[in-house]
């Protein structure tokens, strides 16, 4: 049985005690709880907000696989293709900032720097964004193809905030709003140019 131990180097008595394992990671069937915000969403409801938002930004091939208790990486799958690395950099961007919106953190993304596969780990909803050529190598879709696949069109969405750095209009938006509203004051304060050219 492991305990305290005192041990003597010579120069007086130190205690030694093994380290702890943290609670988190005691149990190996499961990995570690995702790093949760003040408004966890239930993980079925996480991978249909997944999915419904990068259809919302033009992904293709979008799939949610449930893995079930049969698996210890996650509970769901989200599969979705992105056709260039620019949009699967901007399918990561709008995953990140909503679902953070929303309470939800992920543990550090894999692949943002190249954008050719990107993988978010939400604990119990990994989420795979990838580029075709990406998905036909790897072939997630058949390494899972035992899982039962979720009709995620089907399901409620948790509420989505938009994140708080898109409600505020950038400069130039409010730069051309501004002069859009005083053209169109101009517009109405001018005479009515064909009835002064009928006179």
């Amino acid at each position: 049985m492991l305990g305290t131990r005192s041990v003597d180097f010579g120069r007086g008595e130190l205690e030694f005690r093994p380290p702890r394992a943290p609670s988190a990671l005691a149990s190996l069937d499961r990995s570690p709880p995702r790093p949760r915000g003040p408004s966890s969403i239930e993980s079925l409801q996480l991978a249909a907000a997944a999915a419904y938002l990068v259809d919302q930004k033009k992904a293709v091939d979008i799939r949610v696989l449930e893995l079930g208790p049969q698996s210890s990486i996650a509970d769901y799958l989200v599969l979705a293709n992105g056709m260039s690395r620019p949009q699967v950099k901007a399918l990561y961007n709008e995953l990140h900032s909503r679902l953070k919106a929303a309470g939800e953190r992920h543990s550090r993304a894999e692949g943002t720097d190249v954008g050719w596969w990107i993988l978010m780990d939400y604990g119990d909803v990994i989420v795979h964004l990838m580029q075709p050529e990406a998905r036909d190598h790897y072939d997630l879709d058949g390494l899972y193809g035992d899982a039962r696949e979720i009709d995620w069109r089907k399901l409620p969405l948790p509420p989505l905030p938009v994140p708080k750095a898109r409600l505020r209009p950038t400069r130039d938006a409010a730069d051309e709003l501004a002069s859009t509203r005083a053209a169109e004051a101009q517009l109405e304060s001018a005479p009515d140019s064909r009835a002064a050219a009928a006179d």
